[in-house]
């Protein structure tokens, strides 16, 4: 952390997700690089919740409610993410007279002034004084993480000859699904790699279809490498700390933001239907010389690590230190959120 950065240690804070991986994952990335004692405040799925951003949160959950999402003393931060955390971080906001610093991951459908400070991806369209917007997104695969991941090797990937190829599958989602088409060419693509005497390393994730998940299984075991079938310690990070190249597929952001920080060559298995907003990353990646599209072979790409997650911390954490200064100005330590 850069020293202009003050200790943020003995702030609480909440993280408000509906539990979903890939919001409560970014949110995780950000509390623990600034070493943010943090609580998990999951939102149930609740009929209250098809009106979010908009709508009003379940009256059970409503900050103070014993027994509800947002029960107890309301916290110094609350770090939110996805549609359905709007209307529980806009009541902390209120319960809280705005002394609660509140950031939201994403874009959170209500305007710039949702929150005192919001992150976007670079290809989102939302602009304003408090939003900040990098390449990739925050995530916990930090460079401490892949460093003690390199000097303590799991034992399944190390015994793996070079090179060692992480393969990342994600799967069906609202913006596309695998045909049968895109599921037989990554397979051949994988095993021409395994071929040419690539080790694959593979895991995939629950929504990677049944079909293509029993022939990335059936590969490994006639080619030889690693399948994680779900069982002992999750690989993930080992995989990338370990990888000389990573494959990963179009449909998850998340997963190619990740492998950047890795300094390795990215091979996008490129979907019909990738979310357009997604292929803007994806360019703006291959023009940093990391990124190549995988025609099933491996690729020479040089480039320094892409880790946007410190950038955002930082920037998040100034934003609270300057909140606390207002908080602290008379006449201006108390107000009720735009």
């Amino acid at each position: 952390m850069s020293e202009s950065i003050p200790d943020l240690s003995r702030y609480s804070t909440w993280i408000v997700t509906d539990g979903k991986a890939g919001d409560e994952n970014q949110c995780l990335g950000i509390a623990e690089y600034l070493k943010l004692p943090f609580e998990l405040r999951r939102i149930p799925r609740r009929p209250f919740n098809w009106t979010a951003p908009w709508g009003p949160l379940d009256p059970r959950d409503a900050p103070g409610r014993e027994g509800g999402t947002l029960a107890g003393p309301l916290p110094d931060i609350v770090i939110a993410s996805g549609r359905r955390a709007v209307p529980y971080m806009r009541a902390v906001r209120k319960a809280s007279r705005n002394r609660t610093f509140s950031a939201f991951l994403k874009d959170p459908r209500t305007g710039h002034k949702a929150a005192d400070f919001i992150w976007v991806p670079d290809f989102d369209d939302l602009r304003g004084p408090n939003v900040f917007t990098t390449l990739t997104a925050p995530h916990q695969v930090s460079r401490e993480r892949l460093q003690a991941a390199r000097a303590a090797p799991d034992p399944r990937l190390a015994v793996l000859p070079w090179p060692r190829v992480a393969v990342l599958v994600g799967g069906n989602s609202r913006h596309l699904s695998y045909r049968p088409a895109d599921m037989k060419r990554l397979v051949k693509h994988l095993s021409t790699l395994a071929d040419g005497g690539a080790s694959l390393m593979l895991t995939v994730s629950r929504r990677t279809p049944d079909a293509l998940r029993a022939a990335l299984e059936a590969l490994v075991v006639d080619k030889g490498g690693f399948y994680w079938d779900g069982s002992g310690t999750n690989p993930y990070v080992a995989m990338l700390a370990l990888a000389d190249q990573v494959v990963v597929t179009s449909d998850s952001a998340n997963m190619v933001g990740e492998a950047a920080s890795t300094g390795v060559p990215l091979l996008l298995f490129d979907l019909p239907k990738t979310y357009i907003r997604h292929r803007r990353m994806f360019a703006g990646l291959a023009m940093a010389g990391a990124l190549k599209t995988f025609v099933g072979r491996l690729e020479s790409l040089q480039y320094d690590p892409i880790d946007a997650t410190p950038d955002i911390a930082e920037t998040m954490a100034r934003a609270f230190v300057e909140h606390q200064r207002r908080l602290a100005t008379p006449g201006d330590g108390t107000r009720d959120p735009v």
